[in-house]
């Protein structure tokens, strides 16, 4: 694995784990320069993480490099990662504010805030909610996401990708806070959803200044920093 991948793949945990995405529950993954081959997060994986936390996996399953086992539900990133090739990184977590649209009846999350509409596209719910722990229900996880940047998991959690680390990390973080800025709204009155057309502009305006990417990996670079200051 590319050094400077492995090395960003880090810090995107580390900055999850603080966040609250992670805490026990959830996996990154990166799509290798080797065809066929992903990096991802060990099973049981804490807060201080090295390159030797991190498993090599084939696309059938099987791995290849790495100490500890891989995650039980590593068929999510397999699936999504064979399913679609413009995804280079994907994320799993258990999101306590989307999660909460998927165990409510008359609310279904879209874009509310204007980092919310990186997910104009819409977001699909995969209805099912155990655990994605064989091929087949990956299979039917990635075809639930089909070309969408991110897929709820009924009563479970979510799935978010990118073509980068980058990308998924602020995805996640956009997400997760565009679903506790709609909850907010739920707890007020009706939530006032954006209009599909003026989330569509605004997204794709987004995405083309690479901006809320930039501006989220700041926020892992400088935890960083802090942590690495903290190390004796």
């Amino acid at each position: 694995m590319n050094e400077s991948v492995l090395d960003k793949t880090i810090k995107a945990w580390q900055f999850l784990y603080t966040q609250g995405f992670i805490e026990g529950f959830g996996h990154i993954s990166v799509r290798s320069e080797i065809p066929h081959q992903f990096l991802i997060s060990r099973h049981s994986l804490g807060l201080k993480v090295s390159a030797e936390d991190f498993v090599i996996m084939d696309f059938k399953g099987k791995k290849l490099h790495g100490v500890g086992d891989a995650p039980g539900e590593f068929p999510i990133h397999l699936e999504v990662l064979a399913a679609r090739p413009d995804v280079n990184c994907v994320i799993h977590y258990h999101g306590m504010y989307s999660t909460a649209f998927t165990t409510t009846t008359g609310q279904s999350l879209k874009p509310i805030h204007l980092m919310g509409t990186l997910f104009h596209a819409g977001i699909p719910t995969y209805p099912d909610p155990k655990l994605v722990s064989d091929r087949t229900r990956g299979a039917a996880l990635a075809k639930a996401l089909g070309q969408a940047r991110a897929v709820l998991m009924c009563a479970h959690g979510a799935t978010i990708t990118g073509s980068s680390v980058e990308e998924a990390v602020a995805g996640a973080f956009l997400f997760e806070e565009n679903a506790h800025r709609a909850c907010l709204s739920a707890t007020l009155g009706q939530p006032v959803w954006l209009a599909d057309d003026v989330a569509q502009q605004a997204g794709l305006e987004l995405i083309a200044s690479r901006g809320p990417f930039r501006r989220v990996w700041s926020m892992v670079e400088e935890l960083d920093a802090q942590i690495k200051s903290q190390t004796p």
